[in-house]
């Protein structure tokens, strides 16, 4: 946070008077030099957090208190002999060049900490474009080319041909849906305008409502037993059921057809409310783990489809509501995500 210039000036003098004060209370327990060198130090300090003018003045007090109260005679700014004089002018100057130099580093690692994040800026929004291309191009072709297709279809030609147009359209409106609610919501993680609308939930319907948003496919098999001595919890259900459906979906991408993923819910004595979500796939590499709720990142071989935005959106969404998501390797295989959620709850009286 910046400091007001005023309150600057007034912190710097203020620190350099009382350090001064303190040094001339011991006496002549401290010589002149020690002296020189702590009020040094102490314009040091200030040059790393204040800007010139407030450091600046800070040397200039120490210098003149210094010279006072410290360089003999005391008190009385005359010096008399060749060792103050030298003493008085060398602290000035190292005092005023510190205090220069400090701000000068200052600004240049301001301008490489700039250069640097604009070039982050652009690699990923360079990632974003590259991922994004085609994730949105694919399903806006497959729209185009699905209505193209039913203005020039046989009006002889059977409902059932025109059903698998229209579910071919609804997957690939789905997916292009969910690509731009992804860019949404890492748009408001990313600009802090994500604001909680906490309500009383009902966990095991929250994912029934997570299931039924799956792309229906033959392929995919959840396993959910709902859990009824869970109580209702109190969150964001939207948040958390977009944060659950991520971690499903990316459990489909990486699990072998007709295997199972589970979905496992619990409330622990320490008051937090888990959800895990385990898959039957390969797991993750080891080296890979750390990275994988970063934006954009996708495994190696992870093949086409996905933005790498839904874990990290999933951890936001999660970290908004003071919990944490991790991720691990199974003994038996296969992964496990689990978000852990501190939450108050509420039982049912019956």
């Amino acid at each position: 946070m910046k400091i007001h210039p005023f309150w600057q000036f007034l912190i710097g003098t203020a620190s350099i008077a009382f350090l001064a004060l303190g040094c001339y209370m011991l006496g002549d327990s401290i010589d002149q030099w020690a002296v020189a060198l702590i009020l040094l130090a102490a314009v040091s300090v200030l040059a790393v957090l204040f800007d010139i003018l407030p450091v600046l003045a800070a040397a200039l007090l120490s210098a003149l208190l210094l010279n006072i109260f410290f360089i003999e005679p005391v008190p009385d700014y005359k010096i008399r002999d060749t060792e103050s004089v030298l003493l008085f002018f060398i602290y000035l100057f190292i005092a005023l060049v510190n205090a220069v130099l400090t701000n000068r580093l200052r600004k240049q690692e301001k301008k490489i900490r700039d250069r640097e994040e604009k070039e982050k800026t652009i690699k990923l929004y360079n990632t974003l474009l590259n991922s994004l291309s085609h994730e949105l191009k694919t399903p806006i072709a497959t729209i185009i080319g699905s209505v193209d297709t039913l203005k020039e279809i046989d009006p002889e030609i059977g409902s059932q041909q025109r059903m698998e147009i229209l579910a071919e359209m609804e997957i690939a409106g789905n997916r292009l849906n969910n690509q731009v609610e992804n860019l949404m919501n890492m748009s408001r993680l990313e600009t802090g305008t994500l604001k909680l609308k906490r309500d009383w939930c009902d966990v095991n319907e929250l994912i029934f409502m997570v299931i039924q948003k799956l792309p229906a496919t033959d392929t995919i098999r959840i396993r959910f037993e709902p859990d009824e001595s869970l109580p209702l919890v109190k969150l964001d259900g939207g948040l958390i059921e977009t944060a659950v459906y991520a971690l499903v979906h990316n459990a489909t991408r990486y699990t072998p057809k007709q295997t199972p993923i589970e979905i496992v819910t619990t409330y622990n004595k320490e008051n937090n409310l888990l959800i895990d979500v385990l898959d039957s796939g390969r797991g993750i590499p080891e080296p890979e783990i750390s990275h994988v709720f970063e934006k954009f990142y996708r495994l190696p071989n992870s093949g086409t489809g996905g933005s790498g935005l839904g874990l990290s959106i999933a951890k936001g969404f999660v970290e908004a509501h003071g919990g944490t998501v991790c991720v691990a390797n199974q003994a038996q295989g296969g992964a496990l995500f689990r978000i852990i959620l501190p939450a108050e709850v509420s039982r049912l009286q019956i």
